[in-house]
């Protein structure tokens, strides 16, 4: 069974080698009346990826947002960042200051319902930073809680975090290099939620196909 890591909330957990998370409840009060706003004027849409040589939709709503030059690359496909809107850039500066890291992207993944999902993965791509050691993530949950669950690449102890109700969690120092994460399927009736994933991009490019 998952270790479950509600205890740990509002002081930083130490993951070992270097990584650490936060989980800060409650970050976001407002968080219905704040999804309902990103839910009216961001662009989600479902993406057609590739993985293992086949393509399909991402099992959830997704939009890309960042500074100029802050492209996402992942399942062979490169997008080019969506402007900040308004409450983005809001949640963007309070985590800045909860966390200190300059954070200049975001992905909004929205699961409409149990059926969406993230599979298994860790944000250990090269251009984010600050730097190779230090790769920081911000979470914002708003909704529904869904289950996230956090396991050792080298195998060991999941840990399980309830995320959802305007929660945010912060995860850096080596944590991406050590840790895979996910959000999993549930046959569970479960409200919509949407996830905003903070990032540092330190390569920036000059342009970005979308």
């Amino acid at each position: 069974m998952p270790k479950r890591c509600a205890q740990f909330r509002g002081r930083s957990l130490d993951l070992g080698h270097g990584g650490w998370a936060q989980l800060i409840a409650g970050f976001v009060s407002d968080h219905e009346r704040v999804m309902a706003t990103l839910l009216a004027s961001l662009p989600l849409r479902q993406e057609p990826i590739t993985m293992f040589g086949k393509t399909h939709l991402t099992p959830r709503l997704t939009s890309w947002h960042g500074d100029p030059g802050c492209a996402y690359r992942y399942s062979g496909r490169t997008f080019a960042p969506q402007p900040w809107t308004p409450a983005l850039a809001a949640l963007r500066e309070r985590l800045r200051d909860a966390s200190g890291y300059a954070f200049n992207c975001v992905l909004a993944n929205y699961y409409r319902d149990g059926g969406d999902a993230m599979g298994a993965h860790a944000d250990d791509e090269p251009e984010l930073g600050p730097a190779p050691d230090d790769i920081g993530i911000g979470s914002i949950s708003l909704g529904a809680r869904r289950r996230f669950l956090l396991r050792p690449k080298a195998g060991g102890e999941t840990l399980e975090f309830g995320l959802g109700e305007g929660d945010a969690l912060l995860m850096g120092g080596t944590t991406q290099a050590h840790y895979k994460h996910w959000v999993p399927r549930t046959k569970k009736p479960v409200g919509p939620r949407m996830n905003l994933t903070f990032r540092v991009i330190t390569r920036l490019s000059s342009g970005a196909e979308a």
